[in-house]
């Protein structure tokens, strides 16, 4: 299926590790050009603009931006405008997940989770939207979600399934607001994926980790990224409000 996001500008926050990265070479792959943004991780983030250009001969950019701060946000964007003049998809990825109980939770720890996760996505989609409204264009958003949104943790990220949460219901408040201007917006939910963030906890019990997903495997993150390029296209038109559930059978829904 021919996809059509050869030239498109596509940022994906949070891109230059784990899903994010992935996103971002499967969106190479079909030939967008990338914006990879990253807060702390600049050497990797380069490293992916360098795969892109190398592997895939499409343009890309490494973007420093922390996307819980709105004034490097806005930055974030005005040198997008200035090396492409316009962006096509914004897919928010870019998340924290501190591993606490609730007792034991400072409230640092709760605010600085929903700030980087549930109002960086705001943030970044408040502008995508401004310019797209602006300059009377389409265009796609893919805001990352989880099926804890839905299922909730046994291990102590409750700021972090609460965020996820929020990020669902935001999505299809903005879904509504932006559907009368052909702008979609959806999220997918992925379940578990072997990212480094993830893959020694599962390791030291994979069978614990296994029998909690139907297909009895633990995604790739490049199988994640498959649907969210396709929820990014042209083609998921007809959809918009949804949340794709990617968690192997996790959550069913």
């Amino acid at each position: 299926m021919e996809l059509n996001l050869k030239d498109k500008v596509a940022l994906v926050t949070g891109g230059s590790r784990g899903i994010g990265t992935a996103i971002c070479l499967s969106l190479a792959a079909e030939g967008a050009k990338v914006v990879v943004n990253y807060n702390t991780s600049a050497e990797k983030a380069q490293d992916v603009v360098k795969e892109i250009k190398t592997r895939y001969g499409t343009d890309a950019i490494a973007v420093s931006a922390n996307v819980a701060s709105e004034s490097d946000v806005l930055d974030m964007f005005a040198k997008i405008n200035e090396k492409f003049s316009r962006l096509d998809i914004l897919v928010n990825n870019a998340a924290v997940c501190p591993t606490c109980p609730v007792k034991d939770m400072t409230e640092q720890m709760w605010k600085e989770t929903i700030e980087v996760n549930l109002n960086g996505t705001f943030l970044c989609c408040r502008e995508f939207v401004k310019q797209l409204l602006d300059n009377d264009r389409k265009g796609r958003i893919v805001n990352i979600a989880s099926q804890a949104a839905f299922r909730g943790s046994t291990s102590g990220h409750a700021p972090y399934d609460a965020s996820k949460g929020g990020i669902v219901s935001f999505t299809i408040a903005l879904a509504r607001e932006m559907a009368p201007h052909d702008i979609g917006v959806n999220a997918v939910a992925p379940g578990l994926v072997m990212t480094g963030m993830v893959a020694e906890v599962v390791n030291k019990n994979r069978e614990k980790y296994l029998n909690r997903v139907p297909l009895h495997r633990i995604a790739e993150p490049e199988e994640i990224a498959d649907v969210v390029i396709f929820m990014a296209s042209e083609r998921s038109g007809y959809i918009t409000g949804a949340t794709v559930d990617v968690t192997g059978g996790m959550l069913m829904r």
